[in-house]
């Protein structure tokens, strides 16, 4: 069946239908009004006080901002264009120019916005092209997505992983009076919900948050009739931060993102900053929303297997060849990276060891580790294989530098050889070795250096405040107001790790957070690390390495066998801005930190080390521990 276009007799809605879906869209706006599928008339819901449909928007603030939030802008188009018509395929572009007449109410860019609709297809794509132009003021861009919003008396079960999906409470049970707001507005105590099953349970859109390389099918199923709405991301390619860069997916309301640029897990340092008249243009997506349905009947739960078989048929199909702008390349048009990566610790192994399990890839060039803090290029990852092996495929043309870091291993890689990709282009950089920070052998060491403190003690929740989901599960740490635990298991005093005896598994906590001493008052957290040493060299210099998962508005400073001098041996300055302590994730920025120990200030027998996160003026600041080890002086 060809693929038909017209428009209604209200001449403001667009309507495309291949048979099996029909998209409406307002006209110009590329607002989506309704999604028609599988007998139900409109996947979408048109009730909502505020949000409805499916739409592009964006949060944009004034130059010189350091906020994360700033005005929120519904992106509705000014001019509707055919760009694509026949048998097999449509794609419309609704397009938004800028101009001085609305500076201060829309963000400086032209936005084109395009949907696609191919043969017989069960579903429909969707991407847009960001520009900046000499012309155009500075503005910080904050955030980007789509969103859908679904039937809220339809879409009832939600699926984010094969082991992290449920039936999901209702919309009205997050308000007063059936709901309580908690620390946050966005997490709600179900007090007393329409179903009484969810009653005491907490419900947080980010609770349901995943890693970029993960986060590549989710959504909702309907069970009257069995009807599966799913968002499928087949690349990072255009998303920022990097692969382990965390952000949302759906959520009560019932919701569907598709997340492009966002500060989440981040802070202030993934901001797009444009300064006035500088030329960007970036192109975010395609995405697939993919639609299934079973038989009445049959098990609604299997449309989950069937979505994610799809998206691995999407990624298969990376780059598309559909996609009609000049901006998207084909695949003939990128190039491909290959090289091995080898890691050399002396004091590991006299050899190069292969750098099994590396994630290595191409950024903009900035530091080596820029690429977490990186929003405005692309970025290309893959993993490196038993021996080290890797093979980037699909690079936009451009300049690179190519980047990588290890589990089990401290810091980041970079080369030093600038890569320029050109159409067709394979590069075999040959065989690059990484030294990571490394002074002496290891006197001693807490954690696992794989840039995220699940490794460390994750309490059980309050009894009051849970979400069912994760009770039993490997991300026990998705539960909500796991910071007000420390005080419980340290009511006096703070936590002692004597190394030799102490468990990390069992005896760090995941978070060095504040204490809580009264209504909306904290004190700040010192930690002790205690050690011995049997055989001092006082004239030698111990260094102390710090990896950090985890930073939010906290300065960590490092004293050694007395608590009280001043100033202290080390000090990281404030830092960070991830706010991952509260919602929820075992990680947001990797920082590392390298401190010179005089062998002077320590002692034959037990030392300490003190650890305090001075900075106490909420329960979110504080910090999670990756990795901390102690090395003695050289040797070899």
């Amino acid at each position: 069946m060809a693929i038909g276009i017209f428009t209604t007799k209200l001449e403001n809605l667009v309507v495309i239908d291949n048979g099996v879906v029909q998209l409406t869209l307002t006209n110009p706006g590329g607002i989506v009004r309704g999604i028609r599928y599988s007998g139900i008339d409109n996947l979408l819901e048109l009730h909502n006080k505020d949000l409805n449909g499916g739409f592009w928007d964006l949060n944009w603030s004034e130059p010189g901002s350091s906020k994360t939030r700033g005005k929120f802008d519904t992106i509705e188009g000014t001019s509707l264009r055919v760009i694509v018509e026949n048998e097999e395929q449509i794609e419309l572009s609704f397009t938004r120019t800028w101009d001085p007449s609305v500076q201060g109410e829309q963000a400086p860019l032209t936005i084109d916005r395009r949907f696609v609709m191919l043969r017989d297809s069960p579903g429909f794509y969707s991407y847009a092209i960001f520009e900046h132009s000499k012309d155009f003021p500075g503005f910080n861009l904050n955030t980007t997505r789509i969103a859908f919003m679904l039937r809220k008396d339809k879409f009832h079960y939600i699926a984010v992983a094969d082991n992290r999906q449920r039936y999901m409470p209702l919309p009205e049970d997050r308000l007063p009076p059936r709901g309580q707001q908690l620390a946050y507005p966005e997490a709600v105590l179900l007090v007393d919900p329409v179903e009484p099953e969810f009653k005491g349970e907490v419900d947080d859109k980010y609770e349901y948050t995943c890693e970029n390389k993960d986060n590549k099918v989710h959504g909702w199923i309907c069970f009257d009739p069995p009807v599966g709405f799913w968002q499928i991301t087949p690349s990072n390619e255009f998303r920022n931060g990097g692969p382990f860069k965390q952000d949302l997916t759906s959520h009560v309301n019932p919701t569907t993102l598709a997340i492009f640029h966002t500060s989440h897990y981040a802070g202030e340092d993934l901001l797009l900053k444009f300064q006035p008249g500088e030329i960007w243009k970036k192109v975010l997506g395609p995405v697939f929303i993919y639609l299934n349905s079973v038989p009445e009947g049959d098990n609604a739960l299997s449309l989950w297997n069937n979505a994610k078989e799809e998206m691995e048929k999407q990624v298969q199909s990376w780059p598309y060849s559909f996609a009609a702008s000049d901006d998207f390349p084909k695949s003939c048009q990128r190039g491909t990276v290959r090289g091995k990566l080898l890691v050399h610790d002396r004091y590991v192994d006299n050899e190069s060891i292969p750098a099994k399990a590396a994630y290595i890839g191409l950024a903009r060039p900035g530091d080596s580790g820029s690429w977490q803090r990186e929003s405005k290029g692309y970025q290309f990852w893959t993993t490196a294989d038993e021996n080290g092996y890797f093979v980037v495929n699909n690079i936009r043309t451009g300049e690179y530098n190519l980047y990588a870091w290890i589990p089990g291993f401290i810091g980041d890689y970079k080369s030093e050889i600038s890569l320029t990709i050109t159409p067709g282009c394979d590069i075999d950089v040959g065989e690059l070795i990484y030294e990571p920070p490394r002074n002496g052998p290891t006197l001693w060491e807490i954690g696992i250096p794989d840039r995220t403190a699940a490794e460390f003690y994750v309490p059980d929740p309050n009894p009051m405040y849970i979400n069912k989901l994760y009770i039993n599960h490997p991300d026990r740490f998705r539960q909500y107001g796991l910071w007000e635990r420390y005080a419980d298991l340290y009511p006096d005093k703070d936590l002692v790790f004597t190394v030799g005896v102490s468990d990390y598994k069992k005896d760090w906590f995941y978070a060095q957070v504040t204490r809580k001493t009264g209504d909306k008052a904290y004190k700040s957290t010192t930690w002790q690390i205690k050690f011995n040493i049997d055989s001092l060299d006082k004239g030698g210099t111990y260094t102390l390495r710090l990896a950090l998962a985890s930073a939010h508005n906290s300065d960590l400073q490092v004293r050694i066998n007395d608590e009280t001098s001043n100033p202290p041996l080390f000090s990281t300055g404030v830092i960070g801005g991830d706010n991952a302590i509260a919602r929820h994730g075992i990680h947001g920025i990797y920082w590392l930190f390298n401190v010179d120990v005089p062998g002077a200030q320590l002692i034959e027998g037990e030392n300490t080390i003190y650890l305090t996160q001075v900075k106490s003026n909420s329960p979110f600041q504080g910090i999670m521990y990756d990795y901390i080890r102690l090395e003695s002086p050289a040797t070899i």
